[in-house]
């Protein structure tokens, strides 16, 4: 008897263990429709943000493209992620977002194309981002636009930091010299 539950053990936790996904397991789309690989960012720190363009923190954009012209390169990144999950304030199409970023913020960050962060729509990224079920290390709801989560070299989950924290802070500044 306790030969089995001895291997029923350790197949549950070779099952939570390797079964365990990595941001690096999911594809997304770009804003431009073609498919990205984010196993393509291995070695990067990455700092994944989910935007809007009419929204009161939307001047976030020129922080986040000043971080990016700073730091940005082998070592880090910035994913923007469009939603629509708040009040509406992204009801643009793909073409339209890139144009607003590029002609308002000058954003040269990948942006992804628009998708849902919250809801029984919630794109598979963003689930994992949001699950510790999924990504080990804890629970979380996007609670508004500009919601940051910081992802480690390896494609762990290392932390979130909310809507309002001005992504120039210390915490994520901090986090990217590291």
């Amino acid at each position: 008897m306790k030969t089995i539950t001895l291997i029923f053990s350790l197949l549950i936790i070779s099952t939570i263990a390797f079964g365990q996904k990595s941001f690096y397991d999911f594809k997304v789309k770009d804003i431009e429709g073609k498919e990205f690989n984010l196993s393509s960012l291995k070695g990067k720190k990455v700092l994944v943000v989910n935007t809007a363009s009419k929204c009161g923190l939307t001047p976030q954009y020129k922080q986040l493209q000043s971080i990016f012209e700073m730091y940005g390169g082998e070592k880090f990144t910035i994913i923007g992620f469009p939603a629509n999950n708040f009040m509406k304030q992204e009801p643009g199409t793909e073409e339209e977002i890139a144009e607003f970023c590029e002609k308002n913020y000058g954003v040269t960050f990948q942006m992804m194309s628009k998708i849902s962060v919250k809801g029984d729509d919630i794109h598979p990224l963003y689930k994992w981002l949001t699950s510790k079920s999924e990504n080990g290390v804890m629970d979380s709801e996007v609670a508004w636009n500009f919601q940051k989560y910081l992802i480690d070299e390896k494609g762990n989950l290392v932390d979130m930091v909310a809507p309002k924290v001005k992504p120039d802070d210390d915490k994520i500044l901090g986090w990217i010299k590291k």
